[in-house]
């Protein structure tokens, strides 16, 4: 099997897997409890968010443990809707190429509390210019969120340039920053000067159900989840899932060591699958489009657009060869609709509809690669002699 949809999850690494095993087994304790086994937990916990906190080059306290990223950018968005209120800060804008997550949230929080939402479009080349940003926020606009890394195209935008322009209004910034976890160095002091930021575990070969939430002033957000004082100061009341959030911090402290390394080796891997794409489609007369700026895109992530090939069709077909790929984000891979990402960059339905994810890791090998370019291209013939 040659996985290459790591953009929807990655696997477990065995390391992360070793320090969850006492938490799902002996190391049974409540963190909530005064006891042994209780204090054990929280002992978890605390060095668990100790290391997200140096993922983020940020104070414990300023990390708050979620299920996911979803659930940190639901948080975000409705969590900070009473200050913004509160501000007279009634406009809310997002770019028209984040994830679901994000999308979805902040039309609900314009209907709920009667925001005003402002959508800012990309350029075709996918990224979300600063310009276009500017244009959009106001002294009245509460919340801008930009993605750092696109999830369907891996297409990355300048958040420090964002981030710089909304201070300067008076607004707020949060990015979800999920596909950039591992592919970047997520500095929120220095390089992402950001009010929040979002992640999540799975992405980086960490546990599913687990991620956390970057929030720069903790007194500016309320909880989505109500429960106890304790349980992640106040923010999400439940018991801790300890063995998650243990996971997800030995995923953080080995993406933090590793990063170097790993960008190193998917960057000439990134180039070389373009290449070895476009040579098989060259040598079989296939036509092949890459969506997205190559010069400015996570080494992560490839979209393609093969003209002609519907692009589901040809993802059962390289399944039934044994070969993972996706036609976008995850969340929607069951809907019949064309990519809402691309069809903002000024990419057609007919060729939204044709156009496929690829997203690596360095688990992939050169030979896994370079099998899965020859296939794409080849089942791509075969559906375009059809």
């Amino acid at each position: 099997m040659i996985y290459l949809d790591h953009a929807a999850t990655s696997p477990m690494d065995p390391r992360v897997l070793e320090d969850m095993m006492p938490y799902l087994t002996y190391e049974f304790g409540n963190p909530g409890s005064l006891h042994t086994y209780g204090r054990e937990a929280r002992k978890a916990v605390d060095k668990a968010r100790s290391q997200a906190a140096a993922f983020f080059r940020c104070r414990p306290d300023q990390v708050i443990f979620t299920s996911g990223g979803t659930e940190g950018n639901n948080l975000v968005f409705f969590g900070t809707a009473t200050e913004l209120l509160r501000h007279n800060r009634h406009d809310i804008t997002i770019s028209a190429v984040e994830h679901d997550s994000v999308w979805k949230a902040a039309h609900r929080l314009c209907i709920k509390h009667s925001f005003h939402l402002h959508i800012c479009p990309p350029s075709t080349d996918g990224e979300v210019k600063l310009t276009a940003i500017d244009e959009q926020i106001s002294d009245s606009t509460g919340l801008v969120s930009v993605m750092l890394v696109n999830n369907e195209t891996g297409v990355v935008n300048d958040i420090a340039s964002i981030a710089n322009a909304c201070h300067q209004k008076g607004a707020l910034i949060h990015t979800d920053a999920v596909q950039a976890a591992g592919m970047m160095k997520l500095d929120t002091k220095s390089c992402f000067p950001v009010d929040f930021m979002t992640v999540s575990s799975h992405k980086i070969n960490g546990p599913k159900g687990t991620g956390a939430l970057f929030v720069k002033d903790p007194s500016i957000l309320e909880p989505l989840i109500s429960g106890g004082d304790d349980q992640e100061f106040g923010f999400r009341g439940g018991t801790e899932n300890v063995a998650g959030i243990v996971g997800f911090g030995k995923a953080c402290e080995l993406a933090d060591i590793e990063y170097a390394k790993h960008l190193r080796y998917l960057t000439a891997q990134h180039s070389q699958l373009i290449y070895m794409l476009r040579s098989a489609a060259k040598e079989r007369g296939v036509e092949i489009k890459i969506n997205g700026d190559i010069a400015n895109m996570s080494p992560k992530t490839l979209n393609i657009c093969l003209p002609g090939v519907d692009s589901e069709t040809l993802l059962l077909m390289l399944d039934a060869k044994q070969i993972c790929l996706s036609a976008g984000s995850a969340c929607r891979a069951h809907e019949n609709t064309p990519s809402r990402v691309l069809k903002a960059m000024g990419i057609s339905d007919e060729d939204a509809r044709c156009s496929v994810r690829i997203s690596i890791s360095h688990l992939n090998t050169p030979a896994e690669l370079d099998t899965a370019a020859r296939e794409i291209i080849g089942c791509a013939a075969a559906l375009k002699s059809l």
